[in-house]
């Protein structure tokens, strides 16, 4: 049994808690992302798994085993850092076989681990060349050949890929899911990159200030996302989030409303609160120049240019809403009409600022676009 679980783990320097009462699951053979913004708690939670920290309070189970105490050395894991912490002095073959020959592995066994990794990560040619002979993207597979040799159980990954352009990081995001599916580790694997966390991640624990805000596939991270905030981290440009009042079957922004489906209404009559905030993503949002069916108007503020399509700034209501089109077509101060997608709508309640929650079925009694 290869997972990882924390039952209540605390991490605090001082009077400074970092990380607040950690209580999840990471399966046997997944690829989790840890996954939020700078100082979060993320890389001191990989840490503590890794046995570089220790824990304030609670207990951290891996393989079945409470290892609180067991050092990093007998942990049966592989570390790869973000500054690659390759030995300058050793050749790329030296670097990816030491900890193997101080662990006695037999030399046959090496050198069948070594030809392996050196095909897998296309090092091959450059088993002689130091470290400073290399590309950062060859300094990266280094790093990452010399954790795959070591055929632990436990894959743990620090940012690994922050120094490489985007080109690179594109090809090393493929090698590492390759890695995965012919070893099965359990890896974790930190980053603030969402782009990374929703292409290499079976699941994401997305943390905000030392706080687990959510645990579950990227798919429902990013369409059923359980708070504001990761409504709000996940996705660029970010989600819109507004004030809004329900009445009688509809929402009402301001003085204007629009109807929405029968399963939201019933989802909003079964919320506790009654002051609520409405949450849609940019790319689901339709603008357009005439007004039709369940529409707002919008007053255009700015454009930006975002290669693929643009982003559209507008004024609804003095609270600014992205709103995302193939078309240039927009300028500063015109009106618009905008529809939101019903099928893709948030609510959530303004005390806590969690989600209300989603309706299983939805009959809908308002036009929708795809």
């Amino acid at each position: 049994m290869k997972e990882i679980r924390f039952e209540n783990v605390k991490k605090s320097y001082g009077n400074t808690e970092v990380v607040k009462e950690l209580d999840f699951t990471i399966h046997e053979g997944e690829r989790l992302i840890l996954l939020g913004p700078s100082g979060c708690g993320k890389s001191t939670t990989l840490r503590m798994i890794a046995g570089l920290e220790n824990i304030s309070s609670g207990n951290l189970y891996m393989g079945g085993k409470l290892v609180n105490d067991v050092p990093s050395g007998k942990r049966e894991v592989a570390m790869v850092f973000q500054n690659y912490a390759l030995y300058p002095h050793m050749t790329v073959k030296q670097n990816i076989v030491y900890a193997l020959r101080m662990k006695k592995v037999p030399k046959k066994e090496i050198a069948a681990r070594l030809e392996d990794a050196l095909t897998m990560l296309q090092l091959r040619g450059l088993e002689d060349r130091l470290p400073k002979d290399l590309s950062g993207g060859q300094r990266q597979r280094v790093a990452l050949a010399r954790a795959v040799v070591k055929q632990a159980d436990f894959f743990l990954l620090d940012e690994p890929l922050s120094n490489l352009d985007a080109q690179l990081r594109v090809s090393a995001r493929k090698e590492l899911v390759k890695i995965h599916e012919k070893y099965k580790q359990t890896i974790v694997y930190v980053t603030h990159d969402q782009i990374e966390a929703m292409t290499v991640g079976d699941r994401i624990a997305l943390l905000n200030e030392g706080v687990l805000q959510m645990i579950d596939t990227p798919e429902n991270v990013y369409h059923r996302p359980a708070n504001i905030f990761t409504a709000k981290f996940i996705g660029a440009p970010p989600t819109n989030i507004l004030e809004m009042v329900y009445y009688d079957g509809h929402i009402q922004f301001g003085f204007q409303k629009m109807a929405i489906p029968d399963g939201w209404v019933g989802q909003i009559k079964k919320a506790k609160s009654t002051e609520m905030v409405f949450g849609i993503r940019p790319e689901h949002v339709e603008i357009m120049k005439e007004p039709r069916e369940n529409v707002m108007f919008a007053t255009v503020k700015s454009v930006e240019n975002l290669g693929a399509e643009y982003a559209v700034y507008l004024d609804f209501h003095n609270e600014e809403v992205i709103v995302l089109s193939s078309e240039k077509e927009w300028h500063a101060g015109e009106q618009v009409y905008i529809r939101p997608n019903v099928q893709h709508m948030h609510i959530f309640d303004k005390a806590t600022t969690n989600s209300i929650g989603y309706p299983e079925r939805m009959v809908s009694r308002v036009p929708v676009f795809n």
